[in-house]
């Protein structure tokens, strides 16, 4: 089936009373922020950017060396951005999907694949160790079909995918019915290697571990300038200045402190719902008990999962990219991209005709030509940087934190040696060009979904230079 994006009246009723904060954030236990830097001081490692990836890296250093002086810097709130914006999917792929990792880096997908497992299960051990109560399940992930193309591309991507021992499994009509109960969904592909969390649970658990080590943290602080003097780095704060030996920039979507950085990253903003809980009755209509993250499998693709409190998250579909790289919280709330996400919801499950949204929000995902993570440094190797995570980088920002440790310490690794860390995506072009391309990408993937999967001459372009939009 075809989402049609003709919105009701009666959709938009069911948008009448939502609250426009995103609802992971809308929690009576969110930590109180720590003090804004109002001094000048020094460290031997400044991180900016207290997301998961500033968070990961704070506290694998304080780990490895308890007695490195660390500092983050963090432009709002632990959490404020895609880390408390996200669905919190927690998968174990490194390179956005296992299809994405054999179409760009086959030789060495089975050493990506067990270090992304590994990844998953020491983050497990993290969470066990701290303490970190995060609302974490390891229930797997399932892409379901809605056409019979899609069909086609699950069993094509289960046969791939056999020989590197994938825990994948597919599931029939019948098979999947028992798991979901939605009249458009004929089939799917269950990925056991996959998890949820609350992910603001997750951001402030982390948080207040790096805390609890001795990790400084100064919150409302936004890095205004960044700059190499002698032998450091000096950051820049509207009330104070930070001299560090070492940097790890940890911005991802947020317009980067390196210009350089502009043309290989683009902010693309990502939309969600949130339903009010569904009642014992609207829970046995839908089935889906045993909670596993779902999505459809079109190219402009939903995820969506329920909470432990019985509620339905719905997000993605379209993901919109603002001119010249807009940026900024007048970008998160867009009535259109709400409506239309209703709309499918109840296209989705018509048997929950007449429920309530109670949230609503969006967020800025750092979206790169290749769709997994990339670094790099500057500053004659004293500041390293890890971005482009495009959607995937739960799970994955703990990698990407590790690598650029490796990159600042100079250690030379299994993860510095992969090609996988040591190339970068193609840069996006200049605008007008950027925004034309993009667009014009968006309105082919949406053709392609309404013509049984069949690519027009501008996706085949994009599939050969390597920029193939496959999510």
């Amino acid at each position: 089936m075809t989402y049609s994006n003709n919105v009701r009246k009666e959709t938009l009723k069911s948008l009448s009373n939502v609250s426009y904060t995103p609802f992971w954030l809308d929690d009576p236990l969110r930590p109180a922020p720590q003090p804004a830097l109002t001094k000048e001081t020094s460290t031997d490692l400044l991180i900016i950017g207290a997301g998961y990836s500033g968070l990961w890296t704070a506290l694998l250093a304080k780990e490895e060396n308890p007695n490195r002086d660390i500092i983050i810097l963090e432009a709002g709130e632990v959490a404020t951005g895609a880390s408390g914006r996200n669905g919190g999917f927690m998968d174990s792929s490194l390179t956005h999907g296992f299809s994405n990792g054999l179409s760009r880096w086959k030789r060495e997908l089975p050493a990506l694949l067990a270090m992304g497992i590994q990844n998953l299960n020491e983050i497990e051990d993290v969470l066990q160790r701290y303490n970190i109560e995060c609302d974490y399940i390891r229930n797997g992930e399932i892409g379901v079909a809605t056409e019979p193309h899609h069909v086609d591309e699950l069993k094509e991507e289960l046969e791939e995918a056999a020989p590197y021992n994938m825990n994948f499994q597919f599931l029939d009509r019948d098979e999947i019915q028992q798991v979901v109960k939605s009249p458009i969904v004929i089939a799917g592909l269950k990925n056991q290697d996959s998890s949820l969390v609350n992910p603001a649970k997750l951001a402030w658990g982390l948080s207040k571990a790096c805390l609890d080590l001795g990790v400084q943290l100064y919150e409302n602080s936004p890095v205004t300038k960044l700059e190499e003097d002698s032998n450091f780095v000096v950051a820049h704060t509207p009330n104070g200045r930070v001299r560090a030996n070492r940097v790890a920039l940890a911005t991802n979507a947020y317009p980067p402190l390196l210009k350089r950085l502009s043309y290989y990253v683009v902010p693309v903003y990502d939309y969600a719902l949130m339903t009010e809980p569904l009642t014992p009755e609207q829970r046995e209509s839908i089935g889906w008990h045993e909670r596993e993250g779902l999505s459809d499998t079109s190219r402009q693709f939903h995820y969506f999962r329920t909470t432990v409190d019985g509620r339905i998250l719905w997000g993605g579909y379209d993901a919109v990219y603002y001119w010249n790289n807009g940026f900024g919280p007048h970008l998160e709330v867009r009535q259109k991209e709400f409506g239309r996400l209703a709309e499918h919801f109840f296209q989705f499950f018509p048997q929950l005709e007449g429920l309530r949204f109670s949230h609503a929000w969006g967020g800025a995902i750092d979206t790169c030509s290749r769709f997994a993570p990339f670094w790099g440094t500057v500053h004659h190797g004293r500041t390293a940087y890890s971005m482009g995570f495009t959607g995937l980088g739960v799970g994955s920002t703990r990698f990407g934190a590790k690598v650029m440790l490796d990159l600042l310490d100079n250690k030379k690794t299994e993860r510095t040696r992969l090609e996988f860390v040591r190339t970068k995506p193609l840069p996006f072009p200049p605008e007008p060009l950027r925004s034309i391309g993009i667009n014009l990408s968006r309105w082919s993937m949406d053709q392609a979904d309404r013509n049984g999967g069949r690519e027009n001459l501008w996706l085949k372009i994009m599939d050969w230079v390597g920029l193939g939009f496959d999510s």
